[in-house]
């Protein structure tokens, strides 16, 4: 493990230490496990996109234009 120095504003240290007290653990503690949990997600998004932008496109135009929506929807141009 690393110990880091981290500068913040004086009202989110004093949430940070009564978050840490209501948690039962230190603000050291706290901040990286937050910091780990948001690497967590971002790696899993970042996973997610890259699946999805590699898939096959089956919704693809064949080159007429989409309809509109109130055609979607079945409203008409009144």
């Amino acid at each position: 493990m690393k110990n880091v120095t981290v500068t913040m504003e004086d009202s989110v240290a004093d949430w940070a230490r009564i978050e840490a007290a209501r948690r039962n653990t230190s603000v050291s503690r706290l901040v990286g496990e937050m910091l780990a949990e948001k690497m967590r997600h971002d790696d899993a998004y970042e996973r997610a996109m890259n699946e999805w932008l590699s898939r096959d496109r089956t919704w693809k135009s064949d080159g007429r234009p989409y309809p509109l929506r109130d055609e979607i929807h079945d409203r008409g141009l009144r």
